[in-house]
């Protein structure tokens, strides 16, 4: 359904932040919201966590984002009206559809979808020339080159030609290690830009064997940082990749190289670029996640502002958080293409002095698609487009993934691998990309590889306890809700298909889950053995792709059984968390 600019812009606003008066400013009547007003003599434009999405998409924010503890009703974790009465967004308005879940069907008919790199690439160039090349740089946070079957295919060549004709400078990585060194290094030959990541190391039998480092003296494996001159003064930009890989990906991908936050070794950096590099500012471009990067805030000085990624969170306001060494921003751009963060600097000598930042989302249907990139992506589409644009299914409510808990995405994975593998349990990882269908709109094998594309889909069914059941999913529940950001590693609840329990977040690590049952109303048993069918394990697997299972269900006819419209999770302890807000 298209609408007509003049009604569009009605329910539009800019989200503008100072350093020294932090809140929205909201121009509803502006000529237009990609009209920004000239700021400082430095402009960084920043997006993370694409996808590979290439075209725009409809992409439902999450209804379930709990934060407790101290982060409890603290950005990131408002969701739906919480999340609008805290940024002054009007629910009605277009602003509303794009960064919260609020009336998102009724409103995705009314404003369309959003991204795409075509529409990416002329917002890019307009607000790169407003203010000049000389004072602009362009950063890619990360999760640039996975996402889709596209990607997948090519193993983020594809991507790497987009990066190159967006105009991407900098960037930083997570799922892009899952393609292995080799392909990654190939693929960041044919990279204009540099790849940065402060917090990666040559493990002690690699350095010993003399493997490739960029700085053997320190065993760092990649570039740390760059200085760019902008405006006339000089501005660091770290890189720091997801600290995790080993842990949340199989580690044969990575064998030679360690990760983590690297806490010690960033300090060092910043006080050198600052002390012998006498830079201006220091940006970190970070993969942690954003509750990581609000700890980090608090006990690295030196940081003027972090451009965050990893968790998906589209905050329209930068955090400010206070440290031994003063304030550091903390921002978070979204995920799937949907935003462009814009952060304009005023430099003085050795210090910023004001800072004005706007995460802009990319509304296709105000934007006109650039037509070299449009070109590019329709050449690199060609080839598969004949195999994934038929229509395989046509769903009955809308499909979605974003959730701590449960989408009816991953119901429908995990009804497809117990239907199809014979099992009475399903285990579904609880990744957060991927694209969401509106109810009635057909499902292409494209939209099956856009929730399964990665590098190890194969599926399995083993035999497990239902004490092993139990832990796995107390595992994971304390990755997501651990008090500690630091031992959190961003993803969402695995979630479960033939079976219920309940969740109480706010409870010691293994008291979580409890009152386990499955599909047929019996209590889960500790000791007995149950068939349980999943994919994406660390472990080395034998069984069909994933998309192949769920493509197979779907071309059956059947979608998701009625009673498995609901979660199956109960939540306990967390009623009035301005992290919930209902299904809606």
């Amino acid at each position: 359904m298209a609408i007509r600019r003049r009604d569009f812009l009605k329910g539009v606003g800019v989200a503008a932040v100072s350093a020294g008066l932090p809140r929205l400013a909201r121009g509803a009547d502006a000529a237009s919201i990609y009209d920004i007003e000239r700021f400082g003599n430095a402009r960084i434009l920043h997006i993370t966590d694409t996808h590979a999405q290439l075209n725009p998409i409809y992409f439902r924010e999450p209804s379930v984002n709990i934060g407790i503890g101290q982060m409890m009703g603290q950005p990131p974790h408002l969701v739906g009206r919480a999340f609008l009465e805290r940024f002054g967004i009007r629910p009605d308005s277009a602003d509303a559809y794009a960064f919260t879940c609020v009336e998102f069907e009724k409103s995705a008919a009314r404003f369309g979808k959003l991204g795409g790199f075509a529409y990416l690439k002329t917002l890019v160039d307009r607000l790169r020339s407003d203010v000049g090349e000389k004072h602009t740089l362009l950063v890619d946070g990360g999760d640039l080159w996975q996402g889709t079957g596209l990607a997948n295919t090519m193993q983020g060549r594809d991507m790497v030609e987009v990066a190159n004709l967006l105009g991407i400078e900098a960037m930083t990585g997570h799922w892009e290690f899952t393609f292995g060194e080799q392909v990654l290094r190939d693929n960041l030959e044919r990279f204009k830009g540099e790849f940065l990541a402060q917090n990666v190391f040559l493990t002690e039998e690699a350095a010993f064997n003399d493997a490739q480092a960029f700085d053997k003296a320190t065993g760092r494996v990649f570039k740390p940082s760059i200085i760019k001159e902008l405006g006339g003064h000089r501005v660091a930009i770290i890189g720091q990749a997801f600290p995790y890989v080993p842990i949340a990906h199989p580690k044969r991908f990575t064998p030679d190289w360690t990760f983590g936050i690297r806490e010690e070794e960033l300090q060092k950096l910043v006080d050198a670029l600052r002390g012998r590099d006498k830079v201006d500012a220091v940006v970190l471009l970070s993969h942690n996640g954003m509750d990581v990067d609000l700890k980090l805030a608090s006990r690295v000085t030196g940081i003027d502002v972090i451009l965050g990624g990893h968790t998906h969170d589209a905050i329209p306001q930068p955090v400010a958080v206070k440290n031994a060494g003063g304030t550091t921003l903390v921002t978070n751009a979204g995920s799937n293409g949907k935003f462009l963060g814009v952060l304009d600097l005023a430099l003085d000598k050795g210090k910023v002095s004001d800072v004005r930042y706007h995460l802009l989302p990319i509304y296709s249907e105000l934007l006109k698609p650039d037509p070299g990139m449009a070109e590019l992506i329709g050449r690199l589409r060609a080839p598969y487009s004949a195999d994934w644009l038929e229509k395989i299914a046509t769903p009955d409510r809308l499909l979605y993934r974003r959730g701590n808990f449960s989408g009816p995405v991953d119901e429908l994975i995990c009804t497809a691998l117990r239907s199809e593998l014979d099992a009475e349990i399903a285990l579904s990882p609880g990744f957060r990309w991927g694209v969401t269908t509106l109810s009635g709109q057909g499902v292409t094998m494209e939209d099956v590889l856009a929730q399964t594309a990665i590098s190890y889909p194969e599926t399995y069914v083993q035999e497990m306890t239902g004490g092993q059941i139990k832990d796995v999913l107390e595992d994971v529940c304390d990755n997501l809700f651990n008090a500690d950001p630091y031992y959190q590693q961003g993803g969402d609840m695995v979630r479960a298909g033939g079976l219920a329990y309940t969740c109480t977040p706010t409870a010691a690590m293994g008291s979580r889950i409890s009152e386990l049952k499955l599909g047929n109303g019996k209590s889960l048993n500790a000791n007995h053995r149950y068939k349980v069918a999943g994919w994406a394990s660390v472990n080395g697997q034998q069984g069909a792709p994933v998309w192949d299972v769920v493509g197979k269900y779907l071309r059956t006819g059947r979608l998701m059984p009625p009673e498995r419209l609901g979660s199956g999770v109960t939540l306990r302890g967390v009623e009035d968390n301005p992290g919930i807000a209902g299904q809606g």
